[in-house]
């Protein structure tokens, strides 16, 4: 166990206080209310219009796409950054190719959270417009002075903004030693305390090394050619770009440990999504890597500050018939009950996703099919998360799809360019079903959807997506669809760890099972969403224990809140001490 270490953070007390009162009143207001018109599991609608979400994404041409770089797409972030107890919403722009012109200049943006399921774009007042080609973002609180911080990766250098405390960020990514060369292609990210040492280092996944002036027109190459049809080149045939690895040295400093960590060893990969997850559960945080047309990564962490990738030896590199596929985003979650923490991962169109199942000896088994999810294989998946949507204590999956060729549609080659989003709903017993048509508008209506991200952003237990969708609008999905399960969200603060607890591994004790997940950052398809924990509890209406492993190393039971369905604030050394600590 590592050595307790003493921070000081004011009004600790009055801001837990303030929060309970915040949440009591959410709960009571309710914006968007569920009612019994709609049958469960859900009936998602977009409220993104009402809420005063309406700016546009911005990633080159809109009807046309000649370059790969225009294609991906941007992700989404959840982050509570003025530390009111309300989620706020940042979505990353991209920007356009020299020829091509705009009003304005394209810039990501921060909307500020109303209270009200209204929000409010406070982009320029909190310091953030910049212009750049952004594709992921993550969240995390790297100097552990309680408020959220932003990395923003680009194709070009990356930007870190450090939250000020004030309603304001200032960008520091030259000075902290973490914008990078400018040369690779970031994507995904995550913070993460890697060496368990308090400080949040930052994993950044690459996607190729990308020259607008050297790379083929469409057609002009065999990688350019899909379907008998030309088609922007890549990401076959453009050089790939190594992963990189930030070390956090505190005061505000970074170095970059990608060789030294064996981080930057996975070459020839296109990279895109990051999942942190312990998943050989020996206490330190591992990283899972979706990579586009290679294998995918499984960076298993030696507990020296290396990293090894097992990918292929656990299960997780290749779909069941050992070929590599085309990998977007991942997630993780136990959802069959048996705490071990699960991989899901979306992959390119003429492919299902994948389901790969924990079995608990640091190895994985392709359960696609047995589960019911080799199904929709002319959808092309990105953004996905695992999430209870109706409360019933199993995790349900959501997906944001959309095809990367507009061609799709003029040549009729067995797709659409605008897709509809998916969920599947958790049966409890192993496997999914495919509920997407009958469950509302919010999934129908279709999109080339890209980043997604899952929050309660009403403080009602309910949990909504924000999708970022390419050269157009945003979607934020609200569940319209009433039950009578229960809840219970957890908001964690390291001291010896993290303060934010990411990497913290949580275990409630229910009367009759349990269930697990993770504090991360990153996730889905180059997005972040929120921090807080959040566990269904079906008909349960009391909880035995809370257990926390927390990054530390430390592992702590917390007595069982006085009521389920509500947000609880626990802080590491405030539980009772377990008898299993972790080296």
């Amino acid at each position: 166990m590592l050595p307790m270490r003493r921070r000081t953070y004011f009004s600790l007390g009055t801001t837990i206080s303030i929060l309970f009162t915040i949440l009591s009143t959410a709960i009571a207001q309710q914006p968007y209310p569920p009612t019994t018109e709609h049958p469960a599991p859900a009936w998602f609608v977009d409220v993104a219009l009402k809420a005063g979400i309406t700016v546009r994404n911005v990633n080159g041409g809109v009807e046309s796409k000649r370059y790969i770089i225009e294609s991906t797409g941007s992700g989404v972030a959840i982050i509570d950054y003025d530390r009111d107890g309300w989620p706020d919403i940042f979505l990353v722009n991209g920007s356009t190719l020299p020829n091509q012109t705009t009003d304005e200049k394209p810039t990501s943006h921060l909307f500020h959270n109303n209270h009200d399921g209204t929000f409010t774009d406070v982009t320029a007042k909190a310091g953030l417009v910049a212009t750049g080609w952004g594709q992921g973002a993550c969240v995390g609180d790297y100097d552990n002075d309680g408020f959220d911080d932003l990395y923003v990766t680009d194709y070009g250098k990356n930007r870190l903004f450090h939250n000020q405390g004030n309603g304001t960020f200032k960008e520091v990514a030259e000075q902290a030693g973490v914008a990078g060369t400018g040369k690779e292609w970031g994507t995904g990210c995550a913070f993460v305390d890697y060496d368990r040492d308090g400080k949040l280092d930052i994993a950044v996944a690459n996607y190729v090394h990308f020259d607008l002036a050297k790379t083929p027109a469409p057609g002009q190459a065999a990688a350019c050619i899909w379907k008998g049809v030309p088609v922007m080149c890549g990401p076959r045939g453009l050089p790939g770009a190594p992963n990189v690895l930030f070390h956090n040295l505190g005061d505000g400093k970074f170095e970059d440990v990608s060789k030294t960590s064996g981080f930057e060893a996975t070459t020839a990969h296109y990279c895109f999504s990051i999942t942190t997850l312990d998943y050989n559960d020996d206490g330190w945080p591992d990283m899972y890597v979706a990579c586009d047309s290679t294998p995918a990564i499984l960076y298993r962490n030696n507990h020296n500050s290396t990293f090894t990738d097992v990918g292929g030896e656990a299960g997780v590199a290749f779909n069941e018939d050992g070929r590599e596929q085309a990998g977007m985003g991942s997630t993780a979650a136990d959802y069959d009950g048996d705490g071990k923490l699960d991989l899901f991962k979306t992959n390119f169109s003429d492919d299902t996703s994948t389901l790969y199942h924990n079995n608990g000896d640091g190895t994985y088994t392709d359960m696609t099919f047995p589960a019911g999810l080799g199904i929709n294989t002319d959808a092309l998946g990105w953004g996905t998360m695992f999430a209870d949507v109706d409360n019933d204590g199993w995790p349900d999956l959501l997906l944001a799809n959309g095809h990367v060729y507009p061609e799709v549609d003029s040549e009729k080659l067995g797709a659409s360019y605008r897709e509809p989003r998916f969920l599947y709903s958790n049966l409890g017993n192993g496997k999914f079903k495919d509920v997407s048509k009958v469950s509302g508008p919010g999934l129908t209506t279709p999109q080339s959807g890209r980043g997604l991200a899952i929050a309660d952003l009403f403080n009602d237990g309910r949990l909504e997506a924000v999708v970022n969708n390419l050269s157009d609008r945003p979607m934020l999905l609200v569940n319209l669809a009433k039950n009578q399960n229960h809840w219970l969200g957890l908001k964690l603060t390291g001291t010896a760890s993290n303060r934010d607890a990411i990497g913290a591994h949580v275990t409630v004790h229910g009367t009759q099972r349990a269930w697990v997940d993770e504090v991360r950052s990153g996730s889905s398809y180059n997005s972040s969403s929120d921090l807080r924990v959040h566990f269904g509890l079906g008909a349960e209406t009391t909880v035995k224990d809370i257990e926390i492993r927390w990054p530390s190393g430390a592992v702590e039971k917390f007595d069982p809140p006085a009521k389920v369905d509500q947000y609880v604030s626990l802080t590491e050394g405030k539980g009772h001490a377990a008898s299993a600590q972790l080296p």
